[in-house]
């Protein structure tokens, strides 16, 4: 695997020679991450950017005349950022002879609607099938080699253990990367790209052909375990229980490195896949540095490896995934699930800022994205199936229709909110002056939360029925403008009460509460809210169509005895 890594390298600089461009130094006005005090954000034409993003359905960007009445819907949605999959197969379908014309009407059907890019390089692997690549690909077993089950039979993915497929992988990417530089170079469409899609292995544990299983055999790739020491007080717990339980070794085989259980062989192959990304995104930012990320498919309940993604950059691989593939900028998981929180934060990370490229839309989306923006500083949030219903699918399991789907009115009008505040959000983000309070499902009866010197304490409130969803998902995310006041959005109904635990007087008051309409680019004050709407003083009432009438509440607080 040293050997792999070298050979990587080597096929990047003779990439980047070949295509005349060197390895050229990232350019200042290029977008990029960049940490801004306490968050890590996107750059672009030198200002911060928030990332309100929906991901399309995989095979809609694949025809242009399909997107065409799209764009304009998206744009009505108030998405800055539209997530669109890139496919090996769409741009050289004859080997060596590339047709950007996709990628070029991608964008320009951004750009006409005044959109962003994300690409999805769809490349070896999307959902752990190699779907996307040429017919060329497919049809080449004796040059592209398959994962390989125990008892010898081929699957629907190719092996990471093939040099030459890496090494095709990672030329087509890199002339993806050198038009888009040619093309997009100075007007930024495309802000970030993702290499490859949800990768791994299922219905075993690892891949069984010879060059996995001799790969398996051999020592521990040296880089890994200089990682494994130098982090050891950070790796992932479930990492470092691993290594440790099995003596904590700096060499000796995975198994003698990592233990007998089938976490060794998910941990194996994810070293694997990262190493086989990292020589496709090197070879794509010889051309052109934008920032890179690949994302997880996560793993549901009990599941063991091999029935979820097996070697994708799950929370505990996370550590392997920086050693092998130093590249990418992050790692990003697909969330559906419903303990949104846990599996968030497990991303957000001072080495790997958030961006959520699948998630949930509606109302769940709508408080998930809250939550990510305010508790977490996310780079970004996106809901997939943005252009219409479909069924979502995680490995091979269906999780049922797509996370948004055209005219989801609740993200929509989140984002239209959000939209006009950015500016604000993204400097609280580095000021550390955002908070979000988020309740998930039934079990969660009152959500608790900080914002500066003040508790906050959120329940659920009656709907438009008059009865109480004691199973709806809520957030409210908090932006301090002042020491005793914050700028309130909301998402579902809820009942907001403060408290504070700080030396000093005891009890906290509601000095005032005022409607913020956000109009036409401005913060125009409503009614000041008092008496029966406010508990008499006592609270602040959040409603579920707060979002859609693009209202948010200026809150004042001060303390007595």
């Amino acid at each position: 695997m040293f050997r792999m890594m070298w050979s990587a390298r080597l096929v990047v600089a003779v990439l980047a020679l070949s295509f005349g461009l060197g390895t050229q130094a990232r350019a200042a006005d290029l977008p990029r991450l960049e940490r801004r005090g306490k968050a890590t954000q996107l750059i672009v034409d030198g200002k911060p950017f928030l990332v309100l993003g929906g991901e399309l359905h995989n095979s809609s960007s694949s025809d242009l005349a399909y997107m065409a009445p799209i764009w304009p819907k998206l744009k009505a949605m108030n998405l800055n950022t539209v997530l669109a999959p890139v496919a090996w197969e769409t741009i050289e379908p004859q080997e060596g002879r590339f047709d950007f014309s996709n990628v070029d009407g991608l964008l320009k059907g951004a750009r006409a609607q005044n959109l962003r890019l994300v690409l999805l390089w769809f490349g070896a692997w999307k959902n752990t099938y190699s779907s996307y690549v040429p017919a060329w690909v497919k049809r080449d077993q004796a040059r592209f080699a398959r994962a390989q089950t125990s008892d010898g039979r081929g699957t629907e993915r190719l092996s990471p253990f093939s040099t030459t497929t890496r090494d095709a992988d990672a030329r087509a990417f890199a002339a993806l990367m050198r038009h888009l530089r040619a093309v997009d170079g100075t007007q930024h469409t495309v802000l970030m790209v993702q290499v490859e899609n949800e990768v791994g292995v299922i219905p075993e544990a690892r891949d069984h052909s010879p060059a996995a299983d001799a790969a398996l055999a051999a020592p521990v790739p040296e880089p890994l375990l200089r990682y494994l020491a130098a982090h050891r007080t950070t790796l992932h717990p479930t990492l470092r229980t691993a290594w440790e339980t099995a003596g904590a070794r700096t060499a000796g085989t995975w198994h003698e490195v990592f233990g007998d259980a089938a976490m060794t062989d998910s941990l194996f192959m994810a070293w694997h896949y990262a190493t086989f990304i990292e020589g496709v995104t090197a070879a794509g930012k010889a051309h052109y540095p934008l920032p890179m990320f690949t994302n997880a498919a996560l793993i549901r309940p009990n599941y063991e490896p091999g029935q979820y993604n097996s070697g994708g950059p799950l929370p505990f691989a996370i550590d392997v995934y920086k050693a092998g593939a130093p590249s990418l900028e992050f790692l990003a998981p697909d969330i559906y699930f419903e303990d949104y929180a846990n599996w968030a934060s497990q991303y957000a990370r001072a080495d790997n800022p958030l961006f959520v490229p699948e998630a949930r839309g509606g109302m769940v989306g709508a408080a998930n994205a809250l939550y990510s923006f305010g508790a977490l500083k996310a780079v970004g949030f996106s809901p997939f199936g943005i252009d219409g219903q479909g069924v979502v699918l995680q490995g091979d399991a269906s999780i049922g229709l797509s996370a948004a789907g055209e005219g989801d009115p609740a993200m929509t009008a989140l984002y239209g909110q959000l939209a006009r505040i950015a500016p604000l959000i993204l400097e609280k983000q580095a000021e550390g002056g955002i908070s979000t309070v988020l309740m998930e499902g039934g079990a969660q009866r009152a959500g608790r939360g900080r914002i500066g010197d003040y508790i906050v304490n959120m329940t659920r409130a009656s709907g438009a029925k008059g009865d109480v969803d004691q199973t709806s998902r809520i957030a409210a995310m908090f932006l301090q403008t002042g020491a005793d006041e914050f700028l309130i959005v909301g998402s579902g109904d809820a009942q907001l009460s403060f408290a504070t635990d700080r030396p000093g007087a005891p009890i906290v008051g509601i000095e005032s509460i005022d409607e913020q309409w956000l109009r036409d680019g401005q913060m125009v004050a409503g009614r000041r809210l008092n008496g029966d709407e406010t508990g008499q003083g006592q609270s602040l009432r959040l409603f579920a169509d707060d979002a859609g009438d693009n209202k948010v509440y200026r809150v004042r607080l001060y303390r007595y005895r």
